[in-house]
């Protein structure tokens, strides 16, 4: 039976990263409507009996496949095209099925910190969606991509990020972590991030003392990413 290491997309070579945003879709195109199993058989990749075993790797198949180039680094995922690549986890309804998430949440920030120079800004001002089906009771094999397209905020949305950002990003520099709870935010919000619940980091509490809590990161709602889709299938129809 194969270990989680064989499931590993990281250790494949990579595709060589589009160099323009036609190429990019045109990529796109090619996926929309193949089975994971397909583009892992593409890759020789081996799939996962079931997503536990993998989480992330649907993901970091379609990162892959397209030739995302900065993996885990703070910049988006196809560097030279300024272009952030999200999957979307899609019900049969075409719903996305949880939120998703943007970046890791700096744990100790000056207040006044600046909205233009945030990685949040950063990865979301132009992004690759690409929905892939999270029916349960499809095999993970037979998950199908969906049909990709790029988006970049508008002036409403973005004013709306930034906001949320403001919001946020202000308890966090004051070390206001108990204040933070998941009603904070219209777009965005501030969730644990962490490979299990013993990872934790320091920070500067309210009072000035050294304190240890779960990692955090930004994620962008569920009713944000389904207001994108929808938006895309009235562009469609």
């Amino acid at each position: 039976m194969p270990d989680q290491h064989d499931y590993a997309v990281a250790e494949h070579e990579l595709t060589e990263a589009p160099t323009s945003e036609p190429e990019l879709l045109s990529r796109c195109a090619e996926l929309a409507g193949k089975s994971l199993r397909q583009v892992a058989d593409e890759l020789n990749v081996v799939v996962p009996e079931s997503q536990t075993r993998a989480k992330g790797w649907a993901g970091q198949l379609i990162e892959c496949c397209l030739g995302a180039t900065a993996t885990s680094h703070p910049e988006p995922d196809f560097q030279n095209l300024g272009i952030e690549l999200k999957t979307i986890p899609v019900n049969q309804k075409g719903k996305a099925k949880e939120s998703t998430f943007v970046c890791t949440t700096p744990m100790n920030i000056s207040p006044g910190s600046g909205w233009p120079d945030s990685n949040v800004k950063n990865k979301l001002d132009r992004v690759l969606w690409v929905p892939i089906e999270a029916d349960p009771a499809i095999l993970l094999g037979n998950r199908r991509v969906g049909n990709a397209f790029l988006w970049s905020p508008t002036p409403k949305q973005a004013q709306v990020l930034e906001q949320d950002w403001r919001e946020l990003i202000e308890m966090v520099s004051f070390g206001e972590f108990d204040k933070i709870s998941s009603k904070h935010g219209e777009y965005l919000q501030i969730r644990p991030k962490a490979a299990d619940s013993a990872s934790r980091v320091k920070i500067t509490l309210a009072s000035g003392e050294v304190g240890l809590t779960l990692p955090r990161g930004f994620y962008l709602r569920t009713k944000f990413t389904n207001m994108l889709l929808d938006e895309q299938d009235k562009c469609k129809s």
